[in-house]
């Protein structure tokens, strides 16, 4: 726990002791502060945040709740079902305490599924084994628990990635990836759906949208993988598909940009007509091209732009109004040499602005606390310091932390200083 910070005659101020408190919190096992059942959409956001009185303003106050590799939940394979469902009901419950009202959870991490998918196997997060039934609804326990405590709840997918390691044999069988093996692509130890073929493109969203019909999921969410990142030394191996595919591009850059352009259009649709009262976000790395490269992009000097590496055009799908909303991570602290929290921040409310896009802020909450990062992120106020920051840009609507376990954690105290500074009364999320 942090110790309480004191005031001149040894009283504790009112922000210390909600500070303290939320910590406390954090660290006591299976501790809850769920409000009574409330329905999403409709109810007052957070009851569980210190301070009451009157709501605030629409904002988003999100976390990502991630299933990959049991980063966040389940905390490892294998735990019984009446386990995973405590663990994920306990983060829940802890998003609630410190003033939240969405959870990102990702439902899709592997080209797999946190339910009973007709279209891929179940995911191997749950039961140590790909394709294993872990015995419930994952997805459906957590949009009943979610909206249970008036928490919104986003479906997250990963639209390409296939698995975290090369070897198709341990795929599960009748596996998609098996039975199509010309789908796939091995890149930096890992395997990836291609996604220059339409096939692909196609069958994704078909595999994804199935959960967004069978549950009343709040939003549908992709992360930052579109193309892989890149790997030193190693090419993505598409120049069939791109020969099948990629006449009348001039280059295989816009042929690839082309590509996930289709993606998020398509599935935006698709997801209007198949559940009108979700909204549809991505959540890109935060910068989309240095000033250097392109006099429209930020004033940074990033090793990756989104634009170039990701093949990823971010900044036209806000102008272009395909996204519902979008949260930048912009996982720099301000002062940061080469992307600047304070530089980046009015870069994104600029390309927001006049847009039909909700603008939110990711944020890098897995950095508080952690000795291999810069001293700005051993200081406890650095994200409470974000959120004022952003309160000067009206056209930032809220915050997305990263991840559930940093939250449950809160190693120094950073996300009750958040709670305490700036959540002292519930909000609704953004409509």
């Amino acid at each position: 726990m942090s110790l309480p910070v004191r005031v001149p005659g040894s009283r504790m101020s009112r922000r210390a002791f909600a500070v303290a408190a939320l910590s406390a919190l954090a660290m006591a096992p299976g501790a809850s502060a769920a409000p009574g059942r409330r329905g999403a959409g409709t109810s007052t956001r957070g009851a569980g945040a210190p301070g009451g009185g009157g709501a605030e303003p629409p904002r988003m106050r999100g976390m990502w709740l991630a299933t990959v590799a049991n980063r966040d939940w389940p905390s490892r394979p294998g735990l019984s079902v009446d386990e995973q469902r405590r663990d994920l009901i306990a983060h829940f419950d802890m998003a609630v305490a410190y003033g939240l009202n969405t959870v990102f959870l990702q439902v899709r991490p592997t080209a797999d599924a946190l339910w009973p998918s007709p279209h891929e196997p179940w995911s191997e997060y749950l039961t140590g084994v790909q394709g294993r039934d872990p015995g419930w609804d994952p997805l459906g326990t957590a949009v009943t628990e979610a909206h249970a405590r008036g928490l919104e709840l986003h479906a997250w997918f990963n639209p390409y990635r296939v698995a975290v390691h090369s070897d198709r044999d341990r795929l599960a069988d009748g596996h998609p990836a098996r039975r199509h093996p010309g789908w796939v692509l091995p890149y930096g130890g890992k395997l990836y759906y291609n996604p220059g073929l339409p096939e692909v493109r196609a069958f994704v969203q078909q595999a994804m949208l199935d959960a967004v019909r069978r549950y009343p999921v709040d939003g549908v969410h992709f992360d930052d993988y579109f193309y892989p990142y890149p790997v030193a030394g190693q090419s993505f191996g598409d120049d069939a598909a791109y020969r099948a595919h990629g006449s009348g591009f001039k280059t295989r850059a816009a042929w690839r940009r082309d590509n996930i352009d289709k993606l998020v259009r398509e599935t935006a649709a698709q997801v209007r007509r198949v559940r009108p009262g979700a909204r549809f976000g991505v959540s890109p790395f935060g910068v989309w091209r240095n000033a250097a490269t392109d006099p429209r992009g930020s004033a940074t000097r990033a090793g990756v732009q989104t634009y170039d590496d990701l093949y990823a055009d971010t900044r036209k799908w806000v102008r272009e109004g395909w996204l519902d909303y979008i949260v930048p991570q912009l996982y720099w602290h301000i002062g940061q040499e080469a992307a600047d929290y304070a530089k980046l921040l009015p870069w994104w409310a600029a390309v927001a602005e006049g847009s039909r896009t909700e603008l939110y802020v990711g944020e890098a909450l897995y950095k508080a606390g952690d000795p291999a990062q810069a001293p700005a992120w051993q200081r406890t106020d650095e994200l409470s310091r974000h959120l004022s920051l952003a309160a000067d840009h009206p056209r930032v609507r809220g915050h997305v932390f990263f991840g559930a376990r940093d939250v449950r954690a809160d190693r120094i105290g950073a996300m009750a200083r958040v709670a305490a500074d700036h959540y002292g009364r519930p909000a609704r999320t953004p409509r």
